[in-house]
């Protein structure tokens, strides 16, 4: 499943460095997360580096997107043949 950022972010510039499909970008208020591009770290890291590095804990999952572990290694797949 992709991940989202909420509205009590406090754009604290962490986030989007650490993320390695480059999914993260400065939305019309808060930093926001492409869904087509967020694949939770898997291939890259054990866990969600934003997730990790958040301050606030404002970096959640996002249940507009839900996705099975296939699609997420499908989208990785192409992301890493985009390159």
């Amino acid at each position: 499943m992709a991940l989202k950022i909420l509205q009590t972010c406090i754009n604290c510039d962490m986030c989007e460095p650490e993320c390695p499909n480059t999914a993260i970008a400065m939305g019309d208020s808060v930093y926001e997360i492409d869904a087509s591009r967020c694949t939770e770290c898997i291939g890259h890291y054990d866990e969600p580096q934003c997730v990790a590095c958040c301050p606030i804990d404002c970096i959640e999952p996002d249940p507009t997107h839900p996705e099975t572990e296939q699609s997420v290694l499908q989208k990785l797949e192409a992301l890493d043949n985009g390159r």
